[in-house]
């Protein structure tokens, strides 16, 4: 299973971007699948999560109102749509999924590899 992000880069504040994360392999079913970032020097938290179905919500206090995430479950893609961008939320993103690769199986957790998104003031 690989999940690839993409969609980072620079923004100046105030403006948005809209990251991309792609599940590819083998694979049962996927569970909820979330963002994380980390910016440097701090530990990585959670920004946005999202369930299967119906697609339940939930985002950090720090988001709220300015990033919205989704996911298409038919192409195993999930979203994050981030609006009115600021220094602070200058971090890595990751994307993180709950993936079962057999319907028998357990859920694993997996990752991609991070995309970088930089906000200048």
């Amino acid at each position: 299973v690989q999940l690839v992000e993409s969609g980072g880069g620079l923004v100046q504040a105030g403006g948005s971007l809209r990251l991309s994360c792609a599940a590819s392999g083998r694979f049962s079913s996927i569970n909820a699948m979330g963002w994380y970032r980390q910016a440097f020097g701090k530990q990585r938290e959670l920004v946005a999560v999202i369930t299967s179905d119906p697609g339940i919500a939930k985002y950090a206090d720090s988001v709220k109102g300015r990033f919205t995430i989704s996911r298409d479950n038919a192409k195993n893609t999930m979203y994050l749509q981030m609006n009115n961008l600021k220094p602070e939320d200058t971090a890595l993103y990751y994307c993180h999924a709950g993936v079962r690769t057999t319907w028998w199986g357990s859920l694993g957790d997996y990752w991609g590899q991070g995309t970088q998104v930089t906000v200048s003031s």
